[in-house]
Formats: C-alpha cells, structure tokens, sequence
C-alpha cells in the first residue's frame, strides 16, 4: 500500500472520532490558532452583551424602554418619593419652589388642606403659579415655611411678633413656645399672654358672668353691670338705710381669680375684644368703688338720717344686648285723628264746613287781656 492509500484512509477514521487530537506541530499550532481565535469571539460577544442595556444608538427614540437587567436597580428621587412635581407659590411678588408633600404632612394648616387630594382649593394663574397668603410679606411666608421643613420658625430681626402671630393665625399655623423662636422675649410672650388670657376668659365669661346676663334678661333688662368682688368679702346692707347705687342694673359675682385678671390692662382688652366677637355691644371695664357695710348713721337738721358705707374698689364689666339703642326713647303719647275715610256713607255725604279757620280769626282779632277791654257805654 503506497503512503497517499495509507493517508486517505487515516484521514476517513480520524473524521469518524469526536474530538480531534492533533499528532503534528503543524495540526498544534494550527488549533491554538483557532483555539485564539474563538476565545476572542466569545469574549467580543459578551462584552456587548454587557454593555447593550446601559447603551442607547444615535437612531433610538429617548422614549423607548431600556432593557434592565438584574444588576441594575432604578434610581429613586430621595427630595421627592412620590415622584409629584415641584409647584411655585407667589406671595407678595416672590416666587417659591417648595414640594408640595411638605404642605400635606400638615393636613390642619390652610397649605396642608389647599393641597390634600381630594380637595380642590386652588387655582393657578396663566403661568401655571399659585397665588396665596395674600396679605402676608414675603419675609414672614419664607420664615413660616420652616415650619413644614423643621416644625419651627424663627421670628426675623425685621419682623415684629404680632405680624408674625397674624399670619400664623392666617395660615393655621400653631404659634406657641414650642414652634417660634424669637429674639424679642418681651413681644414673644406678650402674645402668648393674649392667646392665653382669651381662653380663660371665656371661661369665666360662660361660667361665672353668662348666669348673671340670663338672670337679667328674664327679668326684662337688656343690659347687665357685674361687679367683681373677692371671695372674702362681705356685702352687709342695711334695709332700712341701704346705700344709694347709681346703677340700678348692678350685681356681684365672688371670684378672687377673675378680680385678679382684671387687674391686668391688656387682659381687659381682650375680654373686650371677646365679648365684640360674641355679640354684645356697650361694653365698659373699669374700677369702682362698691359698699360692703354701714360705717354709722349721722342725723342731719330736720330729721333726715346720713348712712355712711365702707367702699372698696372694685373691676366692674357693663355690657348690652339691647338692639334698638340708636333709636329715640321718647314715649308721645299725642293722638292724631285719622284722616282716611272708612264709611261709605259719610264719603257720599255732602262735606263739613270747618268752623275753626273763622274761630281762629276772631280768637286772634280778640284783645290778648279780655279785662283790660273798655266798658261799652
């Protein structure tokens, strides 16, 4: 057998194997040729197979839908989790960017329920702004805002407290000492004085003074005097000398705590203030001297008895319910005859001379003192 027979017929059996082995330096060099080869291909495919999703051609929309794979995770807007768009409120000619989830975080402030869903509070302007607070400076709005952002505000240098208690009354904002903090103590707690002495007056104003406007009432007055006393004092009166009060619609209520808020100017304000917003009109607060017991009696010439009493003094509140005080008091009791006609009969008739036009005329020709007339001879 020649060797070109021998070398077909080991090539056919070498086809028919699974794997090739190769038994030359030539066939060697050869398969690491294409070893390399397919090594680099597989390496070229899984790059690109890495770097696909993350790369976007020059045609594709910016739209379309990128592949994720496991390893990437989306990214998450940590200043706005709900992914809601940022709005622009306009408060005095200044514009604020603020993220809307802040206001509704405070659902009991006007912010908080301007911009709850559901509730359809607000409209924008042509510029797709919203315009509140109207009223307020921007400086205060700016500090208010601190409070949705850290639960406290900080009372501005240029801003005085009770501007800023106003706007915080405005846009139901809780003003108290744990959510303002101000440089000017003075005017700090000034108004927390005001908030405060309101809420204890209309206590004493339902439980102590209304008992007393009632009792007035049904006795027919419209107007009531209450004068404050302490607890330990007494009211002793004579019957038969009692003291000469110059305001019949006086009475007393016993409270040592209200005497002592009345002592207080401002405090006096407000409850004046409290009882406008109630209704009541003719209020006066004040001082003034009250009797509590007869000191001695001293005769006066012809008879007459002097009683002297022991006065203190005393807050006194005088307030009216009556409705009709602008107009006259004066009872006419004049009768004038009607002049309409109510009976036929006396319509058809025939009309009456009037005789007092000529009665008139002789009285006035009469002389004015008949006495002094002469004797007719």
């Amino acid at each position: 057998m020649s060797d070109t027979q021998a070398r077909g017929q080991q090539a056919m059996l070498d086809s028919r194997r699974p794997f090739f082995y190769p038994d030359s330096s030539s066939d060697t060099e050869e398969y690491r040729r294409d070893s390399e080869e397919r090594r680099k291909r597989l390496s070229r495919r899984n790059i690109s197979n890495v770097r696909r999703p993350n790369m976007m051609s020059k045609t594709q929309s910016p739209n379309a839908p990128i592949p994720s794979t496991s390893s990437q995770e989306p990214k998450i807007d940590k200043k706005n989790p709900m992914g809601e768009d940022r709005i622009t409120l306009v408060v005095d000619n200044t514009r604020f960017v603020v993220d809307p989830a802040q206001f509704t975080a405070h659902p009991n402030t006007m912010l908080g329920r301007m911009f709850s869903s559901g509730i359809d509070f607000t409209h924008t302007n042509e510029r797709g702004e919203y315009e509140v607070a109207e009223g307020i400076s921007a400086t205060v709005f700016r500090a208010i805002l601190e409070y949705y952002r850290g639960g406290t505000i900080r009372c501005p240098p240029t801003v005085s407290v009770q501007e800023l208690r106003e706007a915080c009354d405005y846009l139901l904002v809780p003003f108290d000492a744990n959510t303002v903090r101000c440089q000017n103590l003075r005017g700090l707690l000034h108004e927390l004085s005001n908030e405060g002495a309101r809420r204890q007056f209309e206590t004493f104003l339902e439980r102590l003074i209304l008992p007393l406007m009632v009792e007035s009432a049904q006795r027919g007055d419209r107007e009531c005097h209450v004068v404050v006393l302490l607890d330990d004092d007494s009211v002793e009166w004579d019957e038969e000398y009692p003291p000469q009060m110059g305001d019949e619609y006086s009475q007393t209520v016993l409270s040592t705590p209200l005497y002592r808020f009345f002592k207080y100017i401002e405090n006096r304000d407000v409850a004046k203030q409290v009882m406008k917003e109630r209704g009541l009109k003719k209020i006066r607060l004040g001082v003034e001297g009250y009797p509590t017991y007869k000191e001695k009696v001293r005769k006066r010439p012809g008879g007459r008895a002097e009683v002297i009493y022991n006065y203190v003094q005393r807050p006194f509140i005088h307030m009216s319910w009556e409705k009709e005080e602008a107009k006259s008091r004066h009872v006419d009791f004049q009768c004038f005859k009607s002049k309409s006609v109510t009976n036929l009969a006396e319509a058809t008739a025939d009309p009456v001379i009037e005789l007092e036009p000529v009665r008139a005329r002789e009285e006035a020709d009469a002389p004015e003192n008949p006495e002094e007339q002469p004797e007719e001879q």
